[in-house]
């Protein structure tokens, strides 16, 4: 099993994160080896927990607040439950917020797809979302682009437009594998899942198509660089991060439990084999990324643990590049230090 990134110190309540890795040191990537982020843990799973980490990061999220989350694919169980979630929506007294998506194959099964907003809408009802929250899908009625830092790839992010309807952004992700970008985390909830459908082709495809078009999205033509995709999702997940910033704030939240290999946007993912962790928290979604993929390799295997296939996909997908690029361009820190809250 091929071990990603590791840690280099750990303590009874710190851990310190390290987070360079060779393919950085070789392009010269700067690194402040003064500076870390900060990023908090709980091992608890709870609607309780979940309110606790969000007041432990000491961000208040004021104004028109959005929770940027999966409501999950139609027969895919592992999303994040109303149950759980239930607590820290009232706390901010938040609006869910979610885009259409993209697929090449949608699900046989029309009632669990969300490629268009009419369906979509049914699956967030039957997966227990309405009406117990305020839920938006922000590119049902369009979108809109907003600028890039980075533009190796991409000229602008194409977001849904009630985007703007929004003053503050909790990014909360549930951490899991991903069939395409390896792992699902943060970046990804910031890039792909705020992009309308429109702005997951472009980011896809690296800046090859702007307007979808799922008879030739899912071709080689469009998906062949790897690389650029992954990039293009750091300079995506740039843009929202820039744009709440320049309002009223953003954080991130990652829940890591029912851990599949596979998104919550597959609509039959693989089986979890993976023990639930805990809730991590930060201000710096590079950091919290960074150090959900160390804590799976510091997983050891069991009857009940298993982080081989996980780490397998990471790294077939080179998923790990998504996170070095946006350290690359000044998103965040990969270098970090974990502080137990529970303690």
């Amino acid at each position: 099993m091929k071990k990603l990134m590791m840690m280099t110190a750990t303590a009874a309540l710190l851990l310190t994160g390290c987070a360079q890795s060779k393919k950085a040191q070789q392009t010269g990537e700067a690194v402040d080896n003064d500076s870390t982020a900060t990023v908090l843990l709980t091992r608890e799973i709870s609607p309780d927990a979940l309110v606790k980490i969000y007041k432990a990061l000491g961000v208040e999220a004021t104004g028109r607040v959005a929770v940027k989350m999966s409501t999950g694919e139609g027969s895919n169980p592992n999303f994040l439950k109303p149950e759980l979630i239930k607590g820290l929506i009232a706390e901010v007294d938040g609006t869910i917020v979610e885009c259409n998506t993209a697929y090449g194959n949608a699900p046989k099964d029309k009632q669990d797809e969300r490629t268009t907003s009419e369906n979509h809408w049914r699956v967030i009802e039957r997966h227990g979302f309405t009406p117990t929250f305020r839920v938006d899908i922000m590119d049902e009625e369009g979108d809109m682009k907003i600028p890039v830092q980075d533009s190796t790839h991409l000229k602008y992010d194409i977001v849904g437009t009630h985007m703007q309807n929004y003053d503050f952004m909790i990014a909360l992700n549930h951490f899991k594998g991903h069939p395409m970008g390896g792992y699902g985390g943060a970046l990804k909830n910031l890039s792909i899942g705020c992009g309308s459908q429109n702005g997951k082709a472009y980011i896809h495809s690296a800046g090859k198509m702007e307007v979808l078009d799922m008879s030739k999205l899912w071709t080689p033509k469009y998906i062949g660089d790897q690389d650029g995709f992954l990039e293009s999702m750091a300079a995506a997940a740039q843009a929202v991060v820039n744009y709440f910033e320049k309002k009223n704030g953003i954080i991130y939240i990652s829940v890591m439990n029912n851990m599949s290999i596979d998104c919550d946007c597959v609509d039959h993912p693989e089986p979890v084999k993976l023990e639930d962790y805990g809730i991590l928290a930060s201000t710096d979604p590079v950091a919290l990324d960074q150090a959900c993929i160390d804590i799976i390799n510091q997983q050891k295997v069991t009857a009940t643990n298993d982080p081989t296939d996980l780490l397998n996909r990471i790294d077939k997908q080179h998923g790990v590049h998504t996170i070095e690029h946006a350290a690359k361009i000044g998103l965040g820190k990969r270098k970090y230090t974990l502080v137990e809250i529970d303690k």
